[in-house]
């Protein structure tokens, strides 16, 4: 069964945007963006929240990016054919590999698990991610941990009252002093 995973960059504080809304402080240096890179190459399909799709549209023509280094350019090249399902009540249509969704996320990522193919289920945003941890349906979180305070914002981690066991299954620390968590949910038998 395909795992589905929820990877962002997040403040040491536990944010993914900061209270100004911004998050230029996750910008990867070369060796993480080699990383995620490498990550990403193992997602089948891509779930995003309107916002996160709206902030992705420029990977859909960056290759047209003169200023594009080549491994900016290997990104491009991985995001752009990825299929995308976008959950969104404003929009009426997407561009590029993706595709809105018809049901509810739950639905969404059941039909996504039944399908043949490979690859990670990817969860991309804070609110979509909130909705699939409350139902239980996230199987590994992956933090890339910056070493910076914002004091606010978007939190990585929905806010809930209940207990979520997990198993680390890998870290890494970068010469950016990013550190990458990468941890199992454990399900109870």
């Amino acid at each position: 069964m395909r795992r589905v995973t929820y990877s962002m960059g997040v403040s040491l504080d536990g944010y993914i945007v900061g209270p100004d809304g911004g998050f230029n402080w996750t910008a990867p240096d070369e060796e993480v963006l080699r990383f995620v890179t490498d990550e990403f190459r193992g997602v089948g399909v891509h779930l995003l929240g309107r916002r996160l799709y709206e902030t992705m549209l420029y990977w859909e023509t960056a290759d047209q990016d003169p200023s594009l280094d080549d491994a900016m350019r290997e990104w491009a090249a991985l995001w752009k054919p990825l299929p995308k399902v976008v959950f969104s009540t404003t929009l009426s249509e997407v561009r590029g590999r993706a595709r809105l969704a018809s049901g509810g996320l739950a639905e969404e990522i059941e039909r996504l698990r039944a399908e043949p193919g490979a690859g990670d289920i990817a969860i991309g945003g804070a609110t979509l991610a909130a909705e699939a941890a409350e139902l239980g349906l996230i199987d590994e979180y992956r933090a890339r941990v910056y070493p910076v305070l914002v004091g606010g914002g978007v939190p990585f981690f929905p806010r809930r009252e209940r207990r979520v066991d997990l198993e680390l299954v890998e870290t890494r620390t970068f010469a950016s002093s990013v550190v990458c968590l990468r941890y199992r949910v454990t399900r109870r038998a």
